[in-house]
C-alpha cells in the first residue's frame, strides 16, 4: 500500500506574513494593475539602445544581423508599451528604419543595386560607430576631474597685514564736560502734557443722581464699580461727596458699623 508524497514542505512559500509562510495567494486578494512598477536601463536615443543590443550579444558592428536586432529592437518597444512609458518619435522611426533594411535584405537585388554593390545596412553602421566615437569620448571627459574644468578653486593670500586699534585721544573728563553740557540743553526742552480726565465728576453725579432718583434706599458700596480701577472709585467717591454738599442726596445709617444707604433728597 503506497501513501501520498507530502510536497508541502518542499514547496516554497509565495510571501510570508507575520512569520506564518503562505503557500498560496489568497482568493480575495485584490492586486492593483499599476501596483508593479519596473524601471528599466535610460537609453539616451535609438541609437543607444540599437547599440546596447549589438554590444550585449558581442556583435561585429560592420556585419549586424539586422533580423534579430529587429527582433530585440521591437520586444524593447513592445515591453514599453505595455508599461505605458512615452516613447519618443524617434524610437519608432529607428523601428520603421530597421523593418526597411530587414525587407530590402530579403528582397533580390536589383540590377542598379548590384552594380553600385550598395548594403543597406551601411548608412546604420556608420551612424552607430559616429555614435559610438561621441559616447566614448562624452564618458572619457566625464571621468576627468571635475576641478579645473568646471570647479576653479580661489585661494587669497593675505600675509601678516599688521593691524593696530586706535586708542582715542579725548581724555575722559572733556567727554563728561561735554555729556553736561549736553544735559543742560535737553533740560531746556522739557515740558508737560495736560491730558483731559477720562473720568468726569460732573458726569459721575448725574449716573448718581439717575440711580438714587426714587423712595428706596439704594446701598453705597453699590455705586462704585471696581473695574473702573483706583481712578473710577476716587471719581465716584468725589461726585458723591459733592452731591452731599449740594444736599441732593441723603446718606443714612442706621447704628454704627451697620451698612450705609443713599437716597434722593426729598
Amino acid at each position: 500500500m503506497t501513501t501520498p508524497t507530502d510536497h508541502t514542505s518542499n514547496t516554497t512559500p509565495v510571501a510570508v506574513v507575520r512569520g506564518d509562510a503562505m503557500i498560496e495567494l489568497p482568493a480575495d486578494l485584490y492586486i492593483p494593475p499599476n501596483a508593479l512598477e519596473v524601471f528599466l536601463e535610460t537609453f539616451q536615443g535609438p541609437l543607444d539602445l540599437l547599440l546596447y543590443l549589438i554590444r550585449k550579444q558581442n556583435l561585429d558592428i560592420l556585419d549586424i544581423p539586422i533580423a534579430d536586432v529587429t527582433r530585440q529592437y521591437m520586444g524593447y518597444i513592445e515591453l514599453m508599451q505595455e508599461l505605458k512609458l512615452e516613447l519618443a518619435a524617434e524610437y519608432l522611426l529607428m523601428a520603421a528604419m530597421l523593418a526597411e533594411i530587414k525587407s530590402r535584405l530579403l528582397l533580390p537585388p536589383q540590377p542598379a543595386e548590384q552594380a553600385e554593390d550598395a548594403d543597406p545596412r551601411a548608412e546604420l553602421v556608420r551612424r552607430l560607430q559616429q555614435y559610438e566615437r561621441y559616447r566614448r569620448a562624452a564618458e572619457g571627459i566625464d571621468k576627468l576631474p571635475r576641478v579645473g574644468r568646471e570647479l576653479h578653486l580661489v585661494s587669497v593670500n593675505t600675509g601678516d597685514i599688521p593691524y593696530r586699534k586706535p586708542q582715542p585721544n579725548v581724555p575722559l573728563y572733556e567727554l563728561l564736560d561735554a555729556f553736561k553740557q549736553v544735559m543742560e540743553r535737553a533740560a531746556l526742552y522739557r515740558h508737560h502734557r495736560v491730558r483731559m480726565e477720562a473720568l468726569s465728576v460732573r458726569e459721575r453725579m448725574t449716573e448718581i443722581l439717575a440711580r438714587v432718583n426714587g423712595a428706596d434706599f439704594l446701598n453705597f458700596e453699590s455705586l462704585f464699580e471696581p473695574r473702573e480701577g483706583r481712578l473710577g472709585v476716587v471719581v465716584t467717591f468725589m461726585a458723591v461727596l459733592e452731591l452731599i454738599k449740594e444736599a441732593l442726596i441723603v446718606v443714612i445709617q442706621q447704628e454704627p458699623y451697620a451698612p450705609i444707604h443713599v437716597k434722593a433728597a426729598a
